[in-house]
């Protein structure tokens, strides 16, 4: 804004500030004392107009157009309305609303170029609104040019750390008054720096704070910053007085990144998936901007984060053409790649695209099941695999693969009837190896395992399913490793093969034509297990394994003769390392940890190659389509963050963000399994191979290269130990109060808690190593929390959980109430398999270990009306609903269901005795929910606000006058949860929780 102060001797007062994500970054601004200043929150504009303001550095459009429709209001007539110059790179346009409370707008040249959000348009409010490369925030861009004759400060913001993709700066003149929040935008300095020169008038120091548009700030810990004349740099709030220009010895960065390469398009019905190798760039590339043309839609232009778009719902038989552009930080954009074309064909017959539920995952207590051990609805699909008489499941009539879809979508109503609303299932791509029935030896990506679907229960019937009874579908997923045959489509391995008297059972007669899917059988060998497209007697053209078809000079266990090329491995040069890495882990706790194959059935790829990086978030991408409500990975930590961080999270939440809105990508759940199989905190001091790293984004920039990006990464964090992390309040009260949690530094992805799931053995170890970390974690209020799971139980036990029911009605307990999101392994619920070896590969029968088949535990039928009430059962499944930690889950989950603090709430223990107790909060809107929970034992809790507490189990009501509440111990396997101002007694007793 301008002033015209008296005139006096300019003085340029020069401000750097370094964002540090980790400093105080908060999404609410607070009270700052009695300093004369107006309060930060968002001051409304006038309800019925919007201005406008759009980006054009990146898109280079002789002219640019907004068309728009009020919310509930018709759209203009194309292209629109012109907008006019506002300052450099940026245009503006002022619109009147009526009584709208927004609108929807896309950007277009004139000519039939389009920014349309990715095919979602872009919601806008009232106010100021920048659009800038598909991000929205809230300031003018253009204000307060810093050309009054009065005293200049010239701000310099730095983003490196924080990652935010814009900069306001909210100020005031000393003795002067607050700009409206979020203040002014600020303008790219140089790499990872923003700034602004601002005038002062009289002034010789302001009072400045910092946010990113969109409610997220840096107030420097609700002290503001004090910024005096001259020039100053902040930098993790360590204010230095007449500093130097961090961007003076830094040359702008005018060089464009060269033009992608490689281009390739593919139809698949009416979808088109776009991949190219990445561009170069001398600072990095941080996006790509694709333009289609053809069809009735006209040009069309999509930024995207990573090397693979997947372009749906086109039109039939139509050729489309595609070209790809890199563009930098300081938005340099390379010349077009070549054009390439792909014709689409008739829309597909499938069940049309699902859509996720889009709720906040912290909501839905989560049921796993090994979905081919579940229930068997179709025995048609049913496979015993190669190893069927091996592994004595022939001997029990059990075969591997037995449970599927329409047994799932079947029994939906038992899980919901237990009450739970997320289902984690194993993953459904197409296996392939001798014992695949689990899912985790994926060999065809982009195919769902024929033995898992059937006639009306397909993949997508199944997520409709789930859906259609309020209930979310959390898919499995595997980046680090496919099956030991390769993954088809990208690389399959040639093996050497003899069919002599010693070998003929194993390998097939080839059958031209033939292609495996797991679940055909082969019509020469008369089995569903075929191999015969993989072997060969023939040294293959192009051979890359070590003496190949030479005996090795050792004997198989039933002593036939063994050969080099035989059997898949790293280090035999079968695999390229274009597409797989080619060592095995020496170091478990070492970089070589995330380069090297794990075992031989699990073929390690290559994931900071391009090609596989494009092969699988294509993969991915299809998953995304149906309507999934959020991936567990597999395996997290044997990829680089880096690589999770620059290519699979973005891409991920880039095609959620297209195809569903941003809404539907913030609350699509990533969990990661981050093997992490130890009681201490950081996992043997290694921060790289610690659970809660992988939530954090990264601190500084690498290599463009990401296999040496992976190296930096790696060493850069360890030499700085497990003493310099970030840390996070996000899951802990301020005392009683709910805080709005900073999540500018979060990488995307959540995690299982190991440290928790370690310590289960006692549930007051889970809860007192659990709380030990948290602050460590980006957002622990997010941690998927198990007792034990499909591949170990606590301490790393290779058994099933056996500590009896009291101990797992009081596991429950703490689970459905400490921060984080409650997950049981299916028949927990009965303590089924207790004490049973979880896996033992082909060398025992399924039925005798953890993974044994539960469906004769639900035969009959059963329904339910609501999340843990069941109408009717029948059968055994009404024995099985009869028992009674099923009593004790259907309760918890109603209590939780109920009240918001315990699914979502922050938490606390200050001033709080007791062994496992705890005060939780979540306030939101009219939403106010404080509960003190004791698991346990007795407890009390002090300097808590008066009023009327009422306990959830009991219905007991106690009135706190003196901020104070004692609670009796409720014993093992009972709770007790008080609610100021509660609904009172949820649910009746049983022999828990009574």
């Amino acid at each position: 804004m301008r002033r015209t102060p008296p005139r006096l001797p300019r003085r340029p007062l020069v401000v750097f500030v370094a964002a540090a994500g980790l400093l105080g970054l908060v999404t609410a601004p607070a009270t700052r004392g009695s300093a004369p200043m107006e309060p930060m929150e968002t001051t409304a504009a006038t309800s019925n107009t919007a201005t406008v303001f759009y980006y054009t550095k990146t898109k280079n459009w002789p002219a640019t157009y907004l068309h728009y429709a009020p919310d509930g209001g018709s759209w203009t007539t194309v292209p629109g309305t012109r907008m006019e110059s506002a300052c450099t790179d940026w245009v503006k346009k002022t619109v009147d609303l009526g009584s709208a409370a927004g609108l929807q707008a896309t950007f277009n040249n004139g000519s039939g170029t389009w920014d349309n959000n990715g095919g979602s348009n872009y919601a806008l409010g009232t106010g100021t609104i920048t659009v800038k490369d598909g991000v929205i925030a809230h300031s003018d861009p253009c204000a307060d040019s810093g050309t009054g004759s009065g005293n200049q400060a010239k701000v310099y913001y730095s983003t490196t750390t924080s990652g935010w993709t814009t900069a306001n700066i909210h100020y005031a003149p000393a003795g002067g008054s607050w700009t409206t929040a979020p203040g002014v935008g600020m303008e790219a300095a140089c790499t990872g720096w923003w700034k602004k020169t601002l005038d002062i008038g009289t002034a010789t120091s302001l009072k400045a704070a910092f946010n990113n548009g969109n409610g997220v700030w840096d107030n420097n810990n609700s002290a503001d910053y004090t910024i005096p004349t001259g020039t100053t740099t902040v930098k993790d709030r360590t204010l230095t007085k007449d500093a130097t220009d961090p961007c003076a010895a830094e040359e702008p960065d005018t060089q464009a990144p060269t033009a992608p390469a490689h281009v390739t398009a593919s139809a698949t019905d009416t979808s088109v998936v776009v991949s190219w190798d990445a561009a170069s760039d001398d600072t990095g590339v941080t996006k790509y901007q694709v333009t289609r043309t053809g069809g009735t839609r006209g040009t069309v232009v999509t930024d995207i984060g990573s090397t693979v778009y997947s372009d749906t719902g086109l039109e039939e038989k139509t050729a489309y053409t595609y070209t790809v552009k890199a563009v930098d930080a300081a938005g340099n954009t390379s010349p077009a790649s070549a054009a390439v074309t792909a014709t689409t064909g008739e829309k597909a017959s499938a069940p049309a695209s699902g859509t996720p539920l889009g709720t906040d995952p912290r909501k839905d207590p989560i049921y796993f099941v090994l979905t081919a051990r579940f229930y068997d609805g179709d025995s048609s699909n049913n496979r015993g695999g190669s190893q069927d008489v091996k592994s004595g499941n022939a001997a029990n009539n059990d075969p591997m693969f037995r449970g599927d879809f329409k047994g799932l979508v079947n029994k939906l109503d038992y899980i919901k009837g237990l009450g739970f609303s997320a289902v984690w299932i194993t993953p459904v791509v197409l296996n392939r190896s001798d014992y695949d029935y689990h899912g985790y030896h994926g060999y065809d990506f982009y195919k769902v395992d024929p033995r898992l679907e059937s006639a009306g229960a397909s993949y997508q019937d199944l997520i409709n399913a789930a859906h259609a009874k309020g209930m979310k579908i959390y898919q499995d997923v595997v980046y680090n490793h496919s099956s030991r045959w390769g993954a088809k489509g990208l690389f399959t391995p040639t093996v050497y093969g003899v069919r002599d008297s010693q070998w003929s059972w194993y390998y097939d007669e080839k059958n031209e034509g033939f292609e495996y899917d797991g679940l055909t059988v082969e019509p020469k060998s008369g089995k569903s297990y075929y191999n015969g497209d993989l072997w060969s007697t023939a040294e293959p053209s192009g051979n890359t394994c070590v003496n190949w078809g030479k005996a090795t000079g050792a004997k198989s266990a039933e002593g036939y003769t063994l050969y080099n090329c035989q059997w898949p491995s790293p280090t035999s040069g079968m695999f390229p390392k274009t597409y797989y890495h080619q060592c095995w882990i020496g170091n478990w706790e070492g970089e070589d940890s995330r380069s090297c194959w794990l075992h031989e059935d699990l073929a390690d790829f290559n994931t900071e190659s391009t090609p596989v990086q494009n092969y699988l978030i294509g993969a991915y991408d299809k998953y995304i389509d149906m309507g999934v409500d959020g991936f567990r990975i597999d395996t997290a930590v044997h990829i680089p963050r880096v690589t999770w961080n620059r290519r699979f999270l973005p891409a991920i939440y880039d095609r959620v963000t297209q195809k569903f809105g941003t809404d539907a990508a913030k609350n699509f759940f990533v969990f990661g399994e981050v093997g992490a199989f130890v009681n201490d905190k950081w996992n043997r001091g290694s921060v790289n191979h610690s659970a809660q790293f992988f939530t954090w984004k990264e601190r500084k920039e690498y290599s463009a290269d990401d296999a040496t990006a992976a190296i930096e990464q790696y060493n850069y964090e360890e030499q700085l130990g497990t003493g310099n992390q970030p840390t996070s309040t996000n899951a802990f009260l301020s005392g009683n109060s709910y805080h709005t949690p900073d999540h500018s530094q979060f990488s995307g992805m959540n995690i299982i808690d190991m440290r928790m799931h370690m310590n289960f053995g006692d549930a007051q170890n889970a809860y007192s190593n659990g709380k030990d970390s948290d602050d460590s974690v980006n957002d622990a209020t997010y941690n998927v929390v198990y007792v034990d799971s499909h591949d170990y139980g606590p301490n790393k036990s290779s058994t099933r959980y056996s500590g009896g029911t009291d101990a797992w009605a009081e596991n429950m307990a703490l689970m459905w109430t400490f921060r984080g999101i409650p997950t049981l392994y299916y028949g927990s619920e009965i303590e089924f398999q207790k004490g049973k070896q979880i896996d033992c590969g082909p060398t025992c029968p399924l039925a005798s270990t953890g993974r044994a088949y539960y469906g004769d535990h639900l035969a009959g039928s059963v329904t339910a009306s609501d999340f843990g009430t069941v109408d009717s059962a029948s059968g055994e499944v009404a024995t099985t609903l009869a028992q009674p930690l099923v009593k004790h889950l259907q309760r918890l989950n109603r209590i939780r269901r109920a009240i918001p603090a315990l699914q979502t709430g922050q938490y606390s223990t200050d001033g709080v005795s007791g062994s496992m107790a705890f005060k939780r909060r979540y306030t939101s809107g009219s939403t106010d929910s404080f509960a003190l929970v004791t698991v346990t034992g007795d407890a009390t809790y002090t300097g808590i606000p008066n009023g009327t507490y009422t306990d959830a189990v009991t219905g007991d009501a106690k009135t706190v006058s003196n901020g104070t509440l004692s609670v009796a111990a409720p014993g093992k396997g009972n709770l007790r949860v008080y609610v100021l101002n509660g609904p009172g007694r949820i649910g009746t007793a049983g022999p828990y929780l009574k």
